[in-house]
């Protein structure tokens, strides 16, 4: 009984984890740059100077690329302008919102993927940049 209670706790615990990273939005950018990582594992960045254990290749391709990827993937662009976008994903049981911030950068878009709430995402912000990456690279080769 008394595991179904610490079960029950855990439960509501996660759901109003969720609630509150539902309220934010993305850093944006900070001396034309991407927001740095700090230091919580649950964010990869590429952009120059990023530490290896949070450090992740900028995707080759154009903006507009990205955001369509971004899209077909589940994301919801929350803001754009020429050079810059930013777009949330919403976990499906907890509602946890994850943000993604891209900017263009000549012929690579820099990109970071960064969990708003926990200390952790077990590489979800990861397999989630690589999942852009590979959607951006099929359309831009569809393209060609």
């Amino acid at each position: 009984m008394t595991f179904l209670y610490f079960l029950g706790g855990f439960f509501v615990l996660f759901v109003l984890l969720g609630l509150v990273s539902q309220k934010g939005e993305a850093p944006g950018l900070i001396n034309g740059q991407l927001a740095e990582p700090g230091s919580k594992p649950n964010v990869v960045c590429s952009e120059a100077g990023t530490q290896s254990e949070r450090a992740i290749a900028p995707i080759k391709g154009k903006l507009a690329d990205v955001l369509r990827a971004i899209e077909a993937t589940g994301g919801t662009i929350t803001s754009q302008s020429e050079t810059y976008l930013s777009a949330t994903y919403m976990s499906r049981i907890f509602k946890f919102v994850d943000d993604i911030e891209v900017r263009q950068d000549g012929e690579l878009c820099q990109i970071r993927s960064a969990s708003r709430v926990g200390y952790s995402d077990r590489g979800v912000n990861r397999r989630r940049v690589e999942m852009i990456r590979v959607a951006t690279q099929s359309k831009t080769a569809s393209q060609a």
